[in-house]
């Protein structure tokens, strides 16, 4: 007697074992066919009985080798303020499919919603997984400078720029609002950084 079929597979999958060299069989699992589909979790001998026309009989016998599917992870800044880009990179195989068409372990993207990137990740002994990751796009916040911007020579105003927890204005200044006193017409702008890390600015 002799099986043949594919005796190494992935976790989840199943392949399928075929006896010859006889009339009538009988396999381990009860199955009187001469072929039998298994997916075992774990590695498993499957053996066989077969009888020729003579009524002779002899055994043999099969293991089928289960492979783990591989981890994948994905590395890389999944929160990003609009206009930025982020490198994600692919870990836990020896091959990468990611779902933007690139089959390199890392990929640079710059979204400018909130977008899903899935790789699927293959290892040496052929097996697959996948995994994705969301990256978030936050708005650049919408900065103004609110005060009087008209002056006589002499006097001073208050510049007062939108809620942000962070600012740095043209003259050096780093609170929310700014009296000066210009004895000329000058203008002032003001870097505003709101809650995510993101900036924007205006004069």
């Amino acid at each position: 007697p002799t099986i043949v079929g594919d005796t190494e597979i992935c976790i989840g999958e199943s392949t399928t074992l075929t006896a010859s060299g006889g009339s009538s069989y009988v396999w381990s699992n009860g199955s009187t066919s001469n072929s039998i589909s298994v997916s075992p979790t774990t590695n498993t001998t499957y053996s066989v009985m077969v009888t020729d026309g003579n009524g002779c009989n002899a055994n043999t016998s099969s293991t089928v080798k289960v492979n783990i599917l591989p981890t994948p992870t994905i590395a890389g800044d999944n929160e990003l303020c609009s206009g930025e880009s982020t490198t994600l990179t692919a870990s836990g195989g020896s091959s990468y499919a990611w779902s933007n068409g690139s089959t390199a372990s890392s990929i640079s993207v710059g979204p400018t919603t909130n977008t899903t990137y899935s790789v699927t990740v293959t290892d040496g002994n052929g097996c697959s997984s996948s995994t994705d990751v969301t990256v978030q796009v936050n708005a650049l916040p919408l900065v103004n400078i609110s005060g009087d911007i008209e002056i006589c020579r002499g006097e001073n105003t208050t510049l007062t720029a939108s809620d942000g927890i962070g600012y740095i204005w043209s003259n050096g200044l780093t609170t929310k609002s700014i009296t000066v006193n210009p004895e000329i017409s000058t203008s002032y702008s003001v870097t505003v950084t709101d809650g995510k890390g993101c900036q924007s600015n205006t004069s």
